[in-house]
């Protein structure tokens, strides 16, 4: 058996993750009692409110902290992956347990890249948009048609799996996009609970600014295999591959059949919810998907993969 960590993005953050972790394991308080920031992140996971989570500035080093926390309680219980991956934002998480960045240096950079990113962004005027039952081919025809270009910037953001893609940009290409897909038959068009259009060039300035703070702190050759956001592989330069990342599409799809190939054929998702489960089942329906988010999914994904 062959276990790979996936480690949840932004978008599934809830009022409650990680308490039970917190409450059953010292690893995981551990975790959480490093988290110093102008707020209280434990507070914010446990108890909310909702819309301070939502907030990019916060939400970014609640999941870090929060996914960190879990891994490490799987760990007491002995879960440990062979290789890791995260889908955005949990690419942090996963370089942070696999050893290339301290904790404190994970809270620090992605502060601050919540920071970076919040403020690049114009509140109110971009976003995101999963695309379900479209094609690759259907999605690019639309996101080449002059209209669209002429309203704004609208790009791929993920390539999340056969039957979801997400598109990112301005309100308006992003609008227009939307009513020319639902002509050429897309089965659902979901906007995401995303503070703007993330993974696309309107982010280019800020993957510069995300840079410098990555040349501040130490990065560690990773201690397991990292398959990394922008190419669905491993990469040598992890900070250019960070600094990319925030402006560049998300290949989930590759990250899962680069995993594939090297055996793997156990999934776990760390992190709130199922959401990168559904991605999965979906690349590689052969292979064992679990998912960790408090003490009970953990004890249910020891006994799938250990029997007891």
């Amino acid at each position: 058996m062959s276990i790979a960590f996936l480690f949840a993005g932004q978008g599934v953050q809830k009022i409650g993750m990680g308490q039970s972790v917190y409450e059953a394991y010292p690893a995981s308080r551990a975790v959480f009692d490093q988290a110093n920031f102008d707020i209280d992140v434990k507070q914010l996971c446990f108890y909310g409110p909702q819309e301070m989570l939502d907030d990019t500035r916060y939400t970014q080093v609640s999941l870090l902290v929060t996914s960190l926390a879990i891994a490490k309680a799987a760990e007491s219980e002995g879960i440990i992956p062979d290789v890791v991956a995260g889908l955005s934002l949990g690419e942090y998480s996963a370089l942070t347990y696999a050893k290339a960045f301290s904790v404190e240096d994970a809270i620090s950079l992605v502060i601050k890249r919540g920071a970076i990113m919040s403020s690049a962004l114009e509140g109110g005027k971009t976003g995101m948009v999963a695309v379900l039952g479209s094609t690759k081919a259907v999605i690019e025809e639309v996101l080449a048609l002059d209209e669209v270009k002429q309203a704004g910037i609208c790009e791929i953001a993920n390539y999340n799996s056969p039957n979801q893609i997400v598109i990112t940009g301005e309100n308006v290409a992003l609008d227009m996009a939307v009513e020319q897909l639902k002509l050429r038959g897309a089965k659902r068009l979901i906007p995401l609970q995303v503070s703007g259009a993330f993974h696309s060039q309107l982010l280019k300035d800020a993957s510069i600014l995300l840079q410098k703070e990555l040349l501040k702190v130490n990065v560690s050759k990773p201690d397991m295999d990292v398959i990394m956001n922008v190419s669905g592989q491993k990469e040598e330069d992890i900070v250019d591959a960070l600094r990319r990342q925030i402006c560049s599409s998300v290949q989930f799809i590759q990250t899962i059949e680069t995993m594939v190939d090297m055996g793997v054929d156990t999934f776990v998702e760390v992190g709130p919810g199922q959401v990168l489960s559904s991605f999965v089942r979906k690349i590689a329906p052969k292979a064992k998907v679990l998912a960790m988010e408090d003490v009970a999914s953990i004890q249910k994904c020891k006994e799938a993969i250990y029997g007891n």
